[in-house]
């Protein structure tokens, strides 16, 4: 039986989840999350696109996500496909790295944009490896949190401090406090 096609509007943002199979590591040490952020970088150059928020866990991955020019299905191959390449050769691996299709979801509004970014920022926080957001490395947050960081390319960060008003510090700062509340 043939699988559903994903539903791909340009001008949206999408949650996505990917896991590793039989939840084994996706990562296993800080150059696996470099490599894969540099994928991103790398794509980013050839197949525009934009991410508001994402976290690199050790099994997954989570990315807000919006690409206004490729399919998402195409674009998500892409990653996977590089990073999966990169994966199986460096741990001298074959078949899957990935459990199954990515997840997708939607994201409909304002509010679901925020819901959304909060919950992939949190997520090391609910899974006990930090006990604040901005001590996790692999994720967006430090971006929001600190002033002097530089974003990569693919980052859109005005997707979500748009919501916001004052300055750009300010903007970010009422941004990460809506985080704890």
């Amino acid at each position: 039986m043939a699988r559903e096609k994903r539903i791909w509007i340009p001008q949206r943002f999408y949650h996505i989840v990917c896991r590793g199979n039989r939840r084994d590591p996706l990562f296993r040490s800080a150059s696996d999350f470099e490599a894969f952020l540099h994928i991103l970088s790398q794509l980013h150059k050839k197949y525009p696109f934009e991410v508001a928020s994402y976290c690199l866990m050790t099994n997954h991955y989570h990315l807000q996500i919006r690409s206004s020019e490729v399919p998402l299905s195409k674009l998500m191959s892409l990653i996977n496909k590089r990073y999966a390449n990169y994966y199986n050769t460096k741990y001298r691996l074959t078949g899957h790295v990935y459990e199954k299709r990515f997840y997708d979801h939607i994201i409909e509004d304002k509010q679901g944009m925020l819901e959304v970014s909060r919950y992939i920022h949190l997520n090391p926080v609910e899974a006990k490896m930090v006990r604040r957001p901005e001590y996790y490395p692999w994720s967006s947050f430090p971006l929001y949190k600190y002033s002097r960081t530089v974003p990569p390319c693919f980052m859109n960060m005005d997707s979500l401090l748009g919501f916001y008003e004052g300055t750009e510090e300010m903007r970010k700062e009422k941004y990460c406090q809506s985080l704890v509340e």
